[in-house]
């Protein structure tokens, strides 16, 4: 129940930084909007590291921090202006796509094994999103492909963040992502610099705290609970996004962004459940068991 609950508020952290987001690049550009979410965020991520009374987090890894920030930030900036120009829900759900490639990344990158099923998933994942998309439709648009290349560069930080934590704890690795996103966002955002006034910094305020915490909420709930059983759980970002969509910009929900959402849902959900289930039945092999397959 705890780690449902944490998800439920990570979920609910990051929908409110979408809608923030959104409202924030009515005011700035978006390479400032990605510069205050990370500048910000940095801020409220200090005083949770101090508190605790163990100092700043250490690490032997700085380069690989400096590429995984590097593509991140990438990811960000083509994520962000999806939020910022296209309709919130289908921003969101393109960006639920990330699971996909990151099955697709552990295959090339990690050499992980992957069977038919979960291909299956992956090859429907993958039908909602040109469901989403309509390539070749007049309803199409490029900006689309934006927001499926930040999914793309999410999956692949995605195996960044997976390699880094078999030496750094959760804590480490969100702390020294902040640290190289603060300098790395502010030179694109030095090129279209605009000065926020009134109600803007609210907004580049709100966008950092709240990715913050469901960044903090998000590894504490992984931590305590099954990936399969909380994935569903995130969901729920997607009908908050369209809620928030129609009533302050009026945006009503399109059908074929609702189907595909589903599809890609449906999927994820699969492959999460089929991840857990493996590695339930890897921790159950003991190294005697895994010794005499005989047996």
């Amino acid at each position: 129940m705890r780690a449902a609950l944490l998800m439920l508020g990570s979920t609910l952290a990051f929908g409110m930084m979408a809608v923030a987001i959104r409202l924030a690049t009515a005011h700035v550009p978006t390479p400032e909007v990605a510069f205050f979410r990370n500048a910000f965020g940095l801020l409220a991520l200090l005083p949770l590291l101090v508190r605790s009374g163990q100092g700043l987090p250490r690490t032997t890894q700085l380069p690989r921090y400096f590429l995984r920030s590097s593509i991140g930030l990438g990811s960000m900036l083509c994520g962000f202006w999806a939020v910022g120009h296209l309709p919130l829900t289908q921003a969101v759900s393109l960006s639920y796509s990330t699971p996909l490639f990151v099955t697709i990344a552990a295959v090339l990158w990690l050499g992980e094994k992957v069977r038919m099923r979960r291909w299956a998933a992956v090859i429907l994942g993958f039908i909602g999103v040109m469901v989403i998309v309509r390539p070749g439709s007049s309803d199409f648009t490029p900006g689309t492909l934006v927001a499926v290349l930040a999914a793309v560069l999410s999956a692949v930080v995605a195996i960044q963040i997976k390699q880094l934590t078999r030496t750094d704890s959760a804590d480490t690795v969100v702390f020294y992502t902040y640290v190289f996103w603060v300098p790395l966002s502010l030179v694109p955002a030095l090129f279209v610099w605009v000065w926020p006034a009134g109600i803007a910094w609210l907004w580049l305020a709100a966008t950092g705290v709240a990715g913050t915490l469901g960044q903090l909420l998000w590894t504490r709930a992984l931590r305590l609970g099954e990936v399969s059983a909380l994935t569903p759980i995130s969901f729920m970002q997607l009908p908050l996004v369209a809620l928030f969509g129609w009533a302050l910009f009026g945006e009503s929900l399109d059908r074929w962004t609702v189907l595909g959402a589903g599809i890609i849902l449906a999927s994820n959900a699969y492959i999460a459940h089929r991840e857990a289930v493996l590695a339930r039945r890897a921790a159950s092999q003991s190294p005697t068991a895994a010794a005499k397959p005989g047996e």
